[in-house]
């Protein structure tokens, strides 16, 4: 499909994988304005993200000297434990060689070179452009790169079956008003009606995610619900950590949670989150973070309660069947460099209630 509405860069795919392999400094093999806004969102989660700012002259002559030289400043100013370098399109159309770069700049640190760019129809091929050098490298297994490969077309898959990928455009939304749905939800949760609330989170926006599970918890803690969450502690080195920070914080704040699948298993997870909602029968789900990873025949009769961080996600949802689909704007750069929980606006909503 040729989709006409902005879609996530291979190159920032890239660089957040960098992240989650425990990078130190990725170095982006391009224009100065490369990426801008994600590079900048990452630094605050402790990736140092620097550039090569090749201009004009670079495009014709190349940049291989340039990034030798910023190599060398790297691991001088910084003492790196991990480096990245991390292509571009200009990288690509000029044919940098960045491993040559990395071996003869004199470099001792760890570093690998992420051949990509954003031409390619899809995201995903930015993150495969990080896990091939590492699983080279060492950095991670094979098997873990097997495992993330099938992780990867799983996601794609869910995007394009039932997410922002479903159609060639999809007017972006808001979603329903948030006060409305939390007063019909905590009315299901008082009533006394069976009820489930599912976290399917992807990464570190489960930060956020997490807390619409508290606030209800909160608001109906004697409510009859089953509490479900993908904190599972596998994948790479960053999603382990924030699995584990969540699912402890959740549990001191009194959460009784059951686990299915890891934050990184979220487009994997949508047949054995239906099973456990068919096995509960709730008469009301709550579901967050990618609720469209669940397939409709599991929620068919249920009052289905979504909330996405995707204003292209709402039409989708609400072509699913869920009767009040809410959008959290803004969420996933609030997520960056938290390392416990923060509130979320519907979460807070709740909590007035």
């Amino acid at each position: 499909m040729h989709y006409i509405q902005p879609r996530p860069s291979s190159i920032v795919a890239a660089l957040y994988t960098a992240r989650d392999l425990g990078v130190d400094v990725a170095i982006l093999h391009g224009p100065s304005g490369c990426s801008f806004k994600h590079a900048r969102l990452l630094e605050e989660d402790g990736l140092r993200v620097i550039t090569t700012s090749l201009s004009e002259n670079e495009f014709i002559f190349g940049g291989q000297k340039i990034l030798e030289d910023v190599l060398r400043y790297a691991e001088e100013t910084f003492s790196p434990g991990r480096m990245a370098v991390v292509g571009t399109c200009v990288s690509m159309i000029i044919g940098e060689d960045m491993q040559a770069a990395i071996d003869s700049s004199g470099i001792s640190t760890p570093t690998i070179a992420m051949d990509i760019h954003a031409g390619f129809s899809e995201n995903i091929d930015g993150v495969i452009a990080a896990l091939e050098p590492a699983a080279k490298t060492g950095w991670i297994t094979d098997d873990e790169l097997s495992r993330q490969r099938h992780l990867l077309a799983k996601a794609n898959e869910v995007e394009r079956l039932r997410g922002a990928a479903s159609k060639r455009y999809i007017e972006p939304s808001r979603g329903d008003l948030k006060h409305i749905a939390a007063a019909r939800l905590l009315d299901l949760a008082r009533s006394g009606k069976r009820g489930m609330a599912v976290m399917n989170a992807k990464k570190e926006t489960a930060y956020m995610f997490m807390d619409e599970l508290l606030a209800l918890h909160e608001a109906a803690p004697d409510a009859d619900i089953t509490y479900l969450a993908n904190l599972d502690e596998r994948g790479l080195p960053k999603v382990r950590g924030d699995a584990e920070r969540i699912l402890s914080e959740s549990r001191e704040r009194g959460l009784d949670l059951s686990i299915l699948g890891a934050l990184d298993e979220y487009g994997a997870l949508g047949d054995e989150i239906g099973r456990a909602i068919v096995e509960r029968r709730p008469d009301y789900l709550l579901i967050v973070g990618v609720p469209h990873a669940v397939p409709a025949e599991y929620t068919e009769g249920i009052c289905v309660f979504s909330i996405t961080n995707g204003p292209r996600q709402v039409a989708p949802l609400r072509e699913l069947g869920h009767q009040y689909v809410m959008v959290e704007i803004d969420l996933h750069p609030k997520t960056l460099g938290v390392r416990s929980i923060i509130e979320a606006e519907f979460g807070a909503i709740l909590r007035s209630m």
